[in-house]
């Protein structure tokens, strides 16, 4: 993986992990922390669509692999949805 397509990576993720933290209405932290939820929110969702045999909806070719953006951001929604749940109390987006 060349240092470009890390970087369109990284922008990817970042552009997933605000959605879903606008959708949740909840965040977290700052930039870096929403570039972790679309990463973890594409493993996150990329699992549960292959356990529940769904089709990738829309998916972004970075090198060598394969980026689920669609579920990417259902990921990172149910797992922003989780973290709210469980801190009880943060910082609502405004």
């Amino acid at each position: 993986m060349s240092l470009m397509e890390f970087f369109v990576l990284l922008l990817v993720a970042g552009i997933a992990g605000s959605i879903a933290q606008a959708l949740v209405g909840y965040s977290p932290g700052g930039c870096l922390a929403t570039i972790a939820l679309g990463f973890i929110g594409a493993l996150i969702g990329t699992w549960l669509a292959r356990a529940m045999q769904l089709p990738e909806l829309l998916s972004l070719s970075v090198g060598s692999g394969q980026f689920p953006v669609i579920w990417s951001i259902v990921g990172a929604a149910l797992f922003v949805a989780v973290l709210s749940l469980i801190s009880g109390r943060g910082r609502p987006m405004v």
